[in-house]
């Protein structure tokens, strides 16, 4: 019989490095049934009918945010045979505020102090044999990061789950509090099933609307929940609150042993430095240009010059052998068949030759990949988050927007869904729109393409890519802000600092692969299915009077250019309107990695080479480098890709709000594209004309959206309510 054991904890506690190291690679990704959070599911490794689900990170049954309801809802209602609850032993106190919670549930719970490597280096100590009978349950002592004692862990919990199904008791309920539950329900009268009694009669004094809903047979709860309240002078949150930190510390003081050092660990010096109000932007601007600097402009343009010249070039060296590169191999194979002329034109000149221009940039994405894996795994990634609350904050954010934003710089569309973890609604909605406006992997392409080609190189193209999204989220927070959709006091910024800690080389290279396989998933799928549409488009119209296949020089006259040149004038005040330019941002809104591909088929190459000098050589004539950068820009604002456009409407779950969302960035990237051109010609070339004072306008009419004053209350109302009693 298959067994379901939940991986349950604090975030930052470990859940997923355990996850990781105990299923392997035999793990698979869906979403929560009726939701579109991920869920993260594997087979325990050697024992296949064992399933893992590591679920969201939470600190308590009280759900806040939507990854919160979730996972409470599957204790709650699929309850799991076994549940492995891993514990920050750095910061036990707080983490064992849900395992009383978790133990409530009647649900057999394994605890897995996590992270015991870091407490012998400070020289703390848990005493695990008597934490386990404090807690009535089976305790031990791991490092999932290190992979020390995490196969006991899973056999204990697979025991215990195998014990529950034979109907043998597994454990008892800690004394203390199985007698504060019992005198909860006696107090309450509860009358609801054995199995949810604990739960219930917690989650009423939690004030928890659903459930008191469902508990309308006990008419005299309310009543007695005021009685309760006048007896403590208290509301009833913070008494049970209170009540369970008191029996916490009780166990702390008996179970731990503190030592007496009193120094700065690592993680505190390095936070003197990194988290500094004066160093902490600097320094991010650092790494930042380092991790670009490395990724796109030079270890990355080496690697993607090899896929791009080689791989889907002519030829690459193999060992010192000559190996020919797939277009050859693909040409070379349609002939030795009889290939149809036409077919082969399909498959070369768009399949290979969109494709290809898409999956050149691979290498480079898996190094800027890499590279995001690791500031994450360390922990450096949270601080920038704190570091940039001091930030958002002013412009009426929180820190915790930042967290979508990093992660969209791999995919909008995790990104967006990451905007699930803001409580205040105005704040996610705000952080939906504008998560796009960082670069994610697939404007990395056109990024390089134009940095490479256009501008020889230059270092400061690709960090201010970057930079000009984050620009653009700072005005748009500003602007948005003042309005009366958006007006608002900004929630609470709290987050956890986790210790710095040197993460695996495994999980780095996992964490690579998984974003670096969706990006290919994609090119294998949409850009396929785009590049093959686009070449249909541009080799098929009406010339000599009939309709049919065209010849090379005759594309002008195609299905494709009648679209661009009906579009071409839309673009022109932003220094490309010309038909190819445009079809390429348009394709750009099925798949942003479709621009360089669509490139790549109009001008008939299957790879880009280093310098770009093949496409961009075509359009010398028509783009200079301002327009260049304007397209750029455009690109990297307006409305992101199909698959992002439609996680942005499941998460507004409003057909108003997601026109609104979509117009804005595509009216923003616009404006701000036709103003880079527009002043970037006056300063380089000295040309002045209408578009030139529209730009002026605009920027005049940008600045005063800026800095006019708030109409609404900014003032930050926070209402800390102390567990001082606790202690």
């Amino acid at each position: 019989m298959s067994i379901k054991i939940a991986l349950a904890g604090n975030p930052n506690s470990g859940k997923t490095t355990l996850f990781n190291a105990l299923t392997g690679s035999n793990q698979f990704v869906g979403n929560w049934p009726g939701v579109t959070v991920e869920k993260k599911e594997g087979k325990l490794k050697g024992n296949k009918d064992v399933t893992i689900t590591d679920l969201p990170g939470i600190y308590s049954l009280s759900p806040y945010t939507l990854e919160e309801v979730v996972a409470r809802n599957y204790l709650i209602s699929e309850r799991p045979d076994a549940i492995l609850n891993i514990v920050d032993g750095t910061n036990i106190e707080r983490n064992l505020y849900l395992s009383t919670q978790l133990m409530e549930l009647g649900i057999p719970v394994i605890m897995a102090v996590n992270m015991i490597d870091v407490l012998e280096k400070t020289g703390d100590k848990i005493h695990i044999d008597k934490l386990s009978k404090k807690l009535g349950c089976d305790v031990v002592e791991i490092s999932a990061l290190k992979g020390t004692g995490i196969q006991k862990a899973a056999e204990k919990a697979v025991a215990l789950a195998r014990k529950k199904e034979a109907g043998v008791p597994v454990h008892e309920f800690a004394a203390e509090v199985e007698s504060a539950i019992r005198s909860v329900e006696d107090k309450l009268g509860m009358e609801v099933p054995e199995e949810q009694k604990r739960f219930f009669a917690i989650k009423l004094l939690e004030k928890d609307e659903k459930i008191q809903k469902q508990m309308k047979q006990a008419p005299d709860v309310a009543v007695e929940i005021n009685d309760l309240e006048k007896e403590f002078d208290d509301d009833t949150e913070s008494i049970i609150t209170n009540e369970r930190y008191v029996y916490i510390s009780s166990i702390i003081d008996e179970c731990c042993t503190k030592s007496r050092k009193e120094k700065l660990t690592t993680s505190d010096k390095i936070d003197r430095i990194v988290t500094n109000r004066w160093l902490a932007l600097p320094i991010f601007a650092a790494v930042m240009f380092l991790v670009y600097y490395v990724s796109v402009t030079t270890v990355g343009t080496w690697a993607t010059d090899w896929a791009n010249e080689g791989l889907f070039g002519d030829s690459w060296s193999f060992f010192g052998t000559e190996v020919p590169g797939i277009p050859v191999l693909i040409e070379s194979a349609l002939n030795a068949i009889g290939c149809a002329d036409w077919l082969q034109s399909l498959i070369i000149d768009g399949i290979v030759a969109g494709v290809g221009a898409v999956l050149g940039f691979v290498p480079q994405m898996l190094i800027l990949f890499a590279f995001l894996a690791f500031l994450e795994a360390c922990g450096y990634m949270a601080r920038v988050a704190f570091i940039m609350d001091r930030i958002f904050r002013k412009f009426g954010l929180s820190g915790k927007s930042f967290i979508p934003m990093l992660i969209g710089s791999g995919c909008g569309v995790p990104g967006i869904m990451a905007s699930r973890t803001i409580e205040n609604d105005r704040d996610r909605k705000m952080t939906i729109m504008t998560t796009t406006f960082i670069p994610c992997s697939a404007k990395l392409p056109i990024i390089a393409l134009i940095s490479g080609a256009l501008f020889g190189g230059a270092w400061w193209v690709a960090p201010s890519a970057y930079f000009v999204g984050i620009a653009a989220i700072v005005c748009s927070g500003i602007i948005l802000k003042k309005t009366k959709m958006f007006a608002g006091d900004t929630a609470p910024f709290v987050m956890e600092l986790p210790a710095y800690h040197m993460p695996t080389v495994g999980n780095i290279l996992r964490s690579m692969w998984e974003r670096g396989w969706s990006f290919i998933k994609k090119a294998g799928t949409i850009i396929l299915l785009s590049t093959i549409v686009v070449w249909f488009l541009m080799r098929f119209g009406w010339a000599d009077g009939s309709f049919g296949l065209l010849e090379a020089e005759q594309l002008d006259s195609s299905i494709l250019a009648s679209i661009g040149n009906v579009l071409a004038p839309l673009f022109t005040p932003l220094g490309w309107g010309n038909w190819k330019s445009a079809v390429a941002a348009v394709t750009g809104l099925i798949a942003k990695e479709n621009v360089v591909g669509t490139f790549g088929i109009l001008y008939g190459f299957t790879e880009v080479a280093e310098d770009g000098a093949e496409i961009w050589g075509s359009l010398a004539g028509s783009m200079t480098a301002i327009a260049a950068y304007s397209f750029l820009v455009f690109n990297l604002l307006c409305a992101p890709c199909v698959a992002a456009m439609g996680a942005i409407r499941r998460e507004m779950n409003n057909a108003k709000w997601f026109w609104f969302a979509v117009g804005y960035q595509t009216i923003l990237a616009y404006v701000v594209s036709l103003c880079v051109f527009q002043i970037g010609t006056l300063v380089t070339a000295g040309t002045f004309g209408a578009g030139t004072v529209i730009a002026f306008v605009l920027v005049l009419g940008f600045i005063y959206l800026l800095f006019r004053p708030y109409k609404e209350s900014k003032t930050l109302h926070v209402n800390i309510k102390g567990i001082a009693g606790a202690k």
